[in-house]
């Protein structure tokens, strides 16, 4: 679309002529005028002119407005017509006139008249920043566009755009006609024409038009800025606007999922064939030739383009991508027929063979090929890629040689043709450290690197913590292979049965220690942080796609790359074993070699260590974010999870009945937590919230002393996978009696109590782990499982829950058991009892007791039935007293 024409206004002057000429012959005067004494010294000072500011109608009673000038100690009038001023043009004042309406009649005499005119949110923002009244030749309401420099393309509408200019002016923005670097920002309404395609070459933002209409909207606020990510990021103008894309050659799954990112991106697709198609994205790989001739204004391009134009966010230059057919075979027959009829044909083929026979002789020669070219050294081909395994017995067998161990060495002998085993496995050790090597320079060159590059077009596409947490330690990995590569490689130029290979990974022994843990125990993390950021960021989406499309890839992906690191030490560890088989026991390398398989298993074993103790951290901090309201004294070095169970309450004590109840057992305490209740109305997590809300709710961190015994209720038709703990707080005087149920097959209860017996036993010191566990009968403890999953059950739970909350509604005292306790206290004061014997009755009265157990014997233990019997006693007495 050709670019806009030259706009006229009334007064003569273009709308789109570049506004920063006269702009800078302001700046210029400013200048002399801040700075009077650098004028020659025979002149006379000029006069100091003062700037009066004039607010009319509604800016007149405006009261922030009017503090606001006295902070920056400007003088000020109010008037309702601009009339009862007279000649605003005095040589004692420098008139500034405040307008609230920039689309009134006033407005529009003050323009004619060419006075200044600025808007109450300019006032406030140089109160705020205490900086002066800017000079400005336009009428000026806001800055929220200040500095801004603004270029159009598309509009054919001349009102549209002459209303656009005014706005940009309105809030600080200078307009250029001619695009260049200098333009911050592109408004353009179509994505056609020189000025988007420069835009897009530069990473210029390019803009829609309803961003300066949703700037507008905003002039009021003081703090806006037009270009702040969260708002400017709504109107960019989408990859493939105005394109209908058509996907030749993939799969229905990839088909698939290119359709929906080219709707969130802006644009639409159209079966194959369909003459509204404007771009068919075709898959090289698959697709050789066309099943159509394409239309004159068809773009043909390859998925890179695709893929491109998403990473960038701007569609990319198709000229780049362009899909090119493959030649037929009768034409490359044809033209093979035509070169071996021409004259010089034989003895191009003479010349063939001589340099065949050359290299063949040369082979026989030197167990190793010619050197390759530098460039060559450096790349990854697919081969070598898909050839590297975690066992010696796949990896690379067909008897080709380092390739970088052809450079030639003063000390180097000529080799036998046929070498020792021992031989052959060190080519083969050097030949997976040199693909390995290889490997991680393709992760750090093809991903980190471009993902850490600064002025990226579009923005960055990752953040440096995601960035940080992918890649982890992997440079310090390279650095440490790219060394043992190069000593291997020595090693081998000039090599001897009595070469020492394990010295080698001795002598890097520790910097392997330091270097792999860090990666090996963040690689789950490394995981899922790709397929988080994979799914939410399609940029990121789109550079995985065009980078592990590459050769250097080997059609891996960046997950399977990244893997190799954790499967190298025990891949290194099997060669060198099967390299002291190969060893004679009067070499010297023989013991050498065992100490350097010792040092990669205590690598192993301390990496496996780190990674256990990492696991534990992150199983607690997902309990510390899962329940809420948990304590912070939970988190502790010496503490581990040992086991998490879903239970069901069967008593009243910590929560009532029928509730979930989640039990996290640790090494030396027991947090217990009950899920938490749905709540009507409530607030949602915010946006970018990576954790979902807690979904527990802490009811009780119990440390494993307080467990005095743990009962194994028997299976009976109503009682079913039931177990209670009878547990005495420091606080109180008598055991507590807290039941469960378990909801899950795993792990087996027989299974979960001994874990739980021998937790306490060593908390308490005791090697008598068994002994803690007894067995009961539910009767004795009044325990049944049977109503737990009835619907009559849950329905009354429900209701019971509902009373609750009611009751707390409309119950004027938020404590009512607190009050219960000091009227029983005050009544036993009242007959000459101690409080303590009235608390303890009390507490005896809250607790469930388990001195009914049948066969168990324990002196703290009470009956239930007289328990009942002070219960109901205490609550007339207590009744009878209130009354």
């Amino acid at each position: 679309m050709a670019d806009n024409s030259m706009l006229m206004s009334e007064t003569g002057r273009s709308l789109l002529a570049d506004s920063s000429v006269l702009d800078s012959k302001i700046i210029e005067t400013s200048k002399e005028n801040v700075f009077p004494g650098s004028v020659l010294d025979a002149e006379e000072e000029m006069p100091q002119i003062e700037t009066r500011v004039v607010l009319v109608q509604e800016a007149g009673k405006h009261e922030e407005l009017l503090k606001a000038l006295e902070e920056i100690k400007v003088p000020y009038i109010k008037t309702d017509t601009i009339e009862e001023l007279g000649d605003s043009d005095s040589p004692e004042f420098e008139t500034v006139f405040v307008v609230t309406d920039f689309q009134d009649s006033i407005f529009n005499s003050l323009c004619k008249a060419d006075c200044r005119v600025i808007g109450p949110p300019v006032v406030l923002h140089c109160a705020r920043k205490g900086e002066p009244l800017p000079f400005s030749c336009r009428p000026l309401y806001c800055a929220s566009m200040l500095n801004l420099v603004l270029c159009f393309t598309g509009f054919r509408k001349k009102d549209e755009l002459v209303k656009l200019v005014t706005l940009v002016h309105h809030m600080g923005g200078i307009i250029r006609r001619d695009f260049s670097s200098k333009v911050t920002h592109l408004v353009a309404n179509s994505t056609h024409g020189d000025k988007f395609r420069i835009a897009v070459s530069l990473g210029t933002p390019i803009m829609k038009a309803e961003w300066i209409y949703k700037a507008w909207e905003k002039r009021n606020e003081i703090d806006f800025c037009a270009v702040d990510d969260d708002f400017r990021n709504q109107f960019k103008v989408p990859p493939f606007q105005d394109c209908m894309l058509s996907f030749l050659g993939f799969s229905d799954e990839e088909r698939a999922n290119m359709e929906e990112m080219t709707e969130m991106q802006g644009g639409h697709y159209l079966p194959v064939g369909d003459e509204r198609c404007t771009h068919l994205v075709v898959e090289e790989s698959t697709v050789k030739d066309l099943p159509f001739e394409p239309l004159k204004n068809l773009y043909v391009v390859k998925q890179e383009w695709f893929w491109g134009s998403i990473q960038m966010d701007a569609r990319a230059g198709e000229s780049m991508y362009l899909f090119e057919k493959s030649e037929s075979p009768g034409l490359k027959k044809s033209v093979s027929q035509l070169s071996l009829n021409t004259p010089n044909s034989n003895r191009k083929r003479r010349r063939l063979k001589e340099t065949l026979a050359q290299l063949t002789r040369e082979t026989d020669m030197s167990p190793f090929p010619p050197r390759k070219r530098p460039s060559a050294e450096h790349s990854l081909s697919i081969g070598s890629l898909l050839d590297i395994s975690n066992t010696p017995e796949s990896s690379t067998t067909n008897g080709e040689t380092p390739k970088s161990c052809a450079r030639p060495s003063k000390n180097s002998t000529p080799l036998p043709l046929k070498q020792s085993a021992r031989w052959q496995v060190a080519k083969e050790l050097y030949q997976t450290e040199s693909n390995y090597v290889d490997i991680l320079t393709t992760i750090i060159q093809l991903f980190q690197v471009p993902l850490e590059k600064e002025g990226q077009l579009g923005g960055p596409i990752l953040a440096q913590e995601e960035i940080k947490t992918i890649f982890g330690s992997i440079p310090d990995i390279l650095d440490v292979h790219t060394k043992i590569k190069e000593d291997l490689e020595d090693l081998m130029i000039n090599w001897t049965e009595n070469k020492s290979i394990g010295d080698i990974f001795l002598k890097y022994s520790k910097d392997l220690l330091k270097t792999y843990p860090p990666f090996v125990n963040f690689f789950e993390m490394s995981k899922e942080t790709i397929t988080r950021c994979e799914k939410q960021k399609p940029r990121f989406h789109a550079f995985l796609k065009i980078n592990q499309a590459k050769p250097e890839c080997g059609r891996q992906s960046l997950a399977e790359l990244l893997i190799r690191p954790v499967q190298r030490l025990p891949s290194v560890a099997l060669l060198l074993n099967d390299l002291k088989k190969h060893t004679a026991e009067e070499n010297p390398d023989k013991i050498t070699l065992e100490r350097a398989i010792e040092s990669l298993k205590e690598v192993m074993t301390h990496i496996n260590e780190d990674k256990r103790k990492t696991e534990a951290q992150r199983q607690f901090f997902d309990v510390v974010y899962e329940v809420d309201g948990c304590p912070a004294n939970l988190l502790s070095s010496h503490r581990s999870l040992v086991q998490r169970l879903e239970t069901v309450a069967l008593g009243d004590d910590l929560c009532d009945r029928g509730e979930q109840v989640t039990l996290f057992l640790f090494n030396d305490c027991l947090e217990i937590a009950r899920k938490r209740h749905k709540v009507i109305g409530g607030f949602k997590s915010p946006h970018g919230h990576t954790r979902p809300p807690a979904s527990l709710k802490h009811v009780v961190l119990m440390p494993l002393s307080q467990i005095k015994k743990v009962l194994d209720i028997r299976e009976t038709e109503d009682c079913h996978k039931a177990f209670a703990l009878v547990v005495r707080p420091p606080t109180e005087h008598n055991n507590k009696l807290l039941s469960f149920q378990m909801t899950t097959e795993e792990p087996p209860k027989e299974d979960w109590l001994k874990m739980l017996c021998r937790q306490v036993a060593n908390t308490i010191c005791k090697a008598d782990a068994e002994n803690l566990i007894y067995t009961a009968d539910p009767d004795s403890v009044e325990v049944n499982t049977k109503d737990m999953d009835s619907t009559l059950s849950r329905a009354s739970r429900a209701i019971k829950k509902t009373s609750k909350k009611v009751t707390r509604a409309f119950s004027f005292s938020k404590t009512p058991k607190r009050a219960l306790r000091r009227a029983l206290m005050s009544h036993s004061a009242t007959e000459g009892r101690s409080p303590s014997s009235a608390n303890e009755n009390y507490i005896g009265s809250r607790l469930t007791s388990a001195s009914s157990l049948a066969g168990i014997p324990s002196p703290s233990l009470v009956n239930l039935p007289s328990i009942f019997e002070k219960r109901s006693h205490t609550l007339s007495r207590s009744t009878t007293h209130l009354i």
